[in-house]
């Protein structure tokens, strides 16, 4: 097996669902977010630890990721946030997934699909209060569950908003609520009972309880990573380890990788690990990252290849073969991210599949 591996741990998977069903009340159900193969930790034995701690609900981006859960055998409710075609439809709802309609085309497809559906086809509504990115305006909301709940075979399970700076804009957050609540009392003025209406990410989940509504819908704090605000009691999942490949003395003034971007500025170690950007490392991390090698941090040595990295371990006594931890507690995703200029986010759902899973904790059991 390659000398590189992504290690997660599924016992942090559920102390970190447990921690976030624990600022929730008894009546608030929470969706475990599991797309992009579970931000890179992998859908499967992720949203099988999720639903072993507590979750209720599962939330993917594609038709595609539901299937693939259902395959496993994972049986609870499913959520997909964004669009899927008709056949698409019809194949999710057979198999007990829910699908959002967020705009005309999504709507027509759900449309269709119902009429193709032996079981018939649940959405959930969604409306757009400041996102800007996808669904309904506030003022088309009733209109459109109008037509939902009209149309043979479609049913209208939930309705919800997104927020846009539940992590940097609280005053905001609130004015993009109190639309949401808004509309959704004009839908039950109108007569529509929608069993599940939800609003908040991960950031309100931990500093807006006023959001919480039916079901809250959280991703990063399952992995133990940081939303942008305090989330007390999270374990990081995940990390990424590789073994060091070679390990040389060099003199000062060598050049290291392309480009020669880097030249040491005395004699030290140079090591070399089986990681770069065709993995995922980001490659903006040459001359600024850093990594954890028996247990003292080091840093990127030259540009990123794209399937080797080098790290300057200054007299550091180091021999190949010895594990570097490249992204993990003592690498954060949140540090490494802030070089980047990015977030954690993309840190850890952009690892490729050349890096192999390796699942710790008992194996979930769902």
């Amino acid at each position: 097996m390659r000398p590189a591996w992504v290690e997660v741990d599924l016992d942090s998977v559920r102390s970190n669902v447990r921690a976030t069903l624990g600022v929730l009340r008894r009546s608030t159900q929470l969706l475990a977010v599991v797309k992009a193969d579970a931000y890179g930790h992998g859908a499967v034995p992720v949203a099988r630890a999720a639903v072993e701690a507590g979750a209720t609900w599962l939330g993917v981006a594609l038709a595609e990721e539901a299937l693939q859960l259902r395959a496993a055998g994972v049986g609870v409710p499913v959520l997909v946030f964004g669009y899927s075609a008709p056949e698409a439809v019809v194949e999710g709802a057979c198999q007990r997934v829910s699908f959002t309609v967020f705009s005309a085309g999504s709507l027509q497809a759900a449309v269709e699909a119902s009429s193709r559906s032996p079981v018939g086809v649940a959405v959930h509504l969604k409306v757009d209060t400041g996102m800007t990115r996808v669904g309904f305006a506030p003022e088309e909301a009733a209109e459109v569950a109008d037509r939902i709940v009209a149309t043979p075979g479609l049913h209208l399970e939930g309705v919800y908003t997104h927020f846009a700076s539940a992590d940097t804009d609280r005053s905001f957050t609130l004015s993009q609520l109190r639309q949401f609540l808004a509309v959704v009392e004009a839908l039950r003025a109108r007569g529509h009972h929608v069993p599940f209406v939800h609003a908040a990410n991960t950031a309100a989940t931990f500093t807006l309880p006023a959001s919480h509504l039916d079901l809250v819908r959280v991703g990063i704090a399952l992995y133990g990573l940081s939303p942008g605000v305090p989330t007390p009691g999270l374990r990081p999942a995940m990390r990424v380890v590789a073994r060091a490949v070679q390990v040389r003395r060099v003199p000062e003034g060598t050049p290291v990788s392309y480009g020669a971007s880097y030249r040491t500025s005395r004699a030290t170690t140079i090591v070399t690990v089986p990681v770069g950007y065709g993995d995922g490392i980001p490659r903006n991390l040459s001359n600024r990252g850093f990594a954890s090698l028996r247990g003292h941090r080091v840093r990127y040595a030259g540009a990123v290849c794209m399937d080797f990295l080098m790290l300057d371990a200054g007299d550091l006594e180091v021999e190949e073969g010895e594990a570097v931890e490249l992204v993990g507690p003592a690498a954060p995703a949140e540090e490494l991210a802030s070089l980047c200029g990015t977030i954690p986010y993309e840190i850890v759902t952009r690892l490729g599949p050349r890096l192999p899973r390796v699942y710790r904790g008992p194996s979930p059991r769902v």
